[in-house]
């Protein structure tokens, strides 16, 4: 397999997992550099993928998580034809010649389903039949695979020879319930409170790149206890399912900040949703279209779908192709730091400020915290 926009590895890690062996990465941010040299040390390492002339030959996977930055919600929200987000455009150059690779397989963020009234996914979908290809895509669910993370992603499968519906749809599980409001740890966006809140019940909301100057924007919890604790940096990278300091070579990087590692997790792939997708390629199960309907143009784009040649139809599956054993976010962390005073002093005066509502008794814990951090920090003069 090749990956391009490669991020930190964690496509390729979880495919790796199910015998894909990578022969080239590509990915320009120095901080993820870092990371690839130090963890897939003898792989050759391509810096920008413009400048690619082609894939290597008997290659039979091509993996790329292409930049979010133009069609995420919270983002720019530029389009599919943004400085960034257009460089899908070089995955189908690269892919174009006629004995390409067997699959190909694309990550992004929801949000790029709604984006343009659609005009973004058509972008996509319009190359891929103009190249020959089938395709099909699902959003899932990171919590499905365990991680105490809120994290939905888009994954899109294509190929010209093989049946991506056999990989993507016959498993599904369905939605399910893993925790109580009441009782359980809940994540929510401590630089939020106006307009959103990111409240997920047993997990964090989805983690966030952060700022492009290397800022970190961790995610908080309220424990069972009333505290308000932020992950460490190690939390992060195991709540995406890499191992604790994956991303410490980052800051060998020169000009790279530690805060950078938060970005670089924030972007990346979730592991086990890569391990999902190549432990279903290798065992792939005939597809049954019961249950499909013709998906309009006029219609938006839905949780699951597939096409070719113009036409598409919609599949009625969930988020959660599978229930494997569940991590409970209050054993889940290992190194949690409480919310500072003026971090909590700056959310409260947020909700004061908006209309939001919040769930019973959450606000009371708030000022309990900051009460306990030794209330409202005073302002200087």
């Amino acid at each position: 397999m090749v990956g391009l926009f490669a991020g930190i590895g964690g496509l390729e890690l979880g495919l790796g997992e199910h015998g894909w062996d990578t022969q080239l990465l590509c990915e320009i941010d120095d901080g993820a550099q870092a990371v690839l040299s130090a963890r897939f040390g003898d792989v050759p390492l391509h810096s920008d993928v413009t400048k690619l002339r082609a894939i290597p030959s008997g290659i039979d996977l091509v993996a790329a998580g292409f930049p979010c930055q133009d069609l995420s919600q919270a983002g720019r929200t530029a389009g599919i034809t943004g400085d960034r987000s257009g460089l899908v455009d070089e995955v189908f150059r690269l892919v174009k010649r006629r004995k390409g690779p067997r699959w190909l397989l694309i990550e992004n963020v929801p949000f790029m389903l709604q984006l343009g009234r659609g005009a973004a996914m058509r972008h996509i979908t319009d190359a891929l039949e103009d190249l020959g290809y089938t395709w099909a895509y699902r959003v899932v669910d990171a919590r499905a695979f365990g991680l105490p993370q809120r994290r939905q992603r888009v994954l899109m499968l294509a190929s010209r020879t093989e049946d991506p519906r056999e990989v993507l749809f016959p498993q599904d599980a369905g939605p399910m319930e893993i925790g109580n409001a009441a009782t359980d740890p809940c994540g929510f966006y401590w630089t939020e409170g106006v307009r959103g809140l990111g409240w997920a019940v047993n997990a964090v909301p989805t983690l966030k790149g952060g700022s492009t100057i290397g800022i970190a924007s961790p995610p908080a919890v309220r424990m069972p206890s009333g505290e308000l604790v932020t992950p460490g940096i190690a939390d992060v990278e195991r709540l995406q399912g890499f191992d604790p300091d994956w991303t410490a070579p980052a800051t060998d990087a020169l000009g790279v900040r530690a805060g950078h590692r938060w970005k670089l997790v924030g972007n990346a792939v979730s592991v086990r949703m890569a391990s999902w997708v190549g432990e279903r390629l290798a065992n792939p199960t005939p597809y049954s279209p019961d249950g499909e309907s013709l998906l309009l143009h006029s219609q938006r784009w839905p949780t699951a779908a597939w096409g070719r040649d113009r036409i598409s139809y919609q599949v009625p599956v969930s988020t959660w192709p599978a229930h494997e054993p569940y991590e409970d976010l209050d054993g889940f962390l290992d190194d949690p730091r409480l919310l500072s005073a003026r971090a909590t002093a700056g959310f409260l005066r947020r909700t004061r400020m908006g209309n939001l509502r919040f769930p019973p008794g959450f606000i009371d814990d708030v000022e309990t915290h900051l009460d306990r951090m030794g209330g409202f920090p005073e302002v200087a003069a």
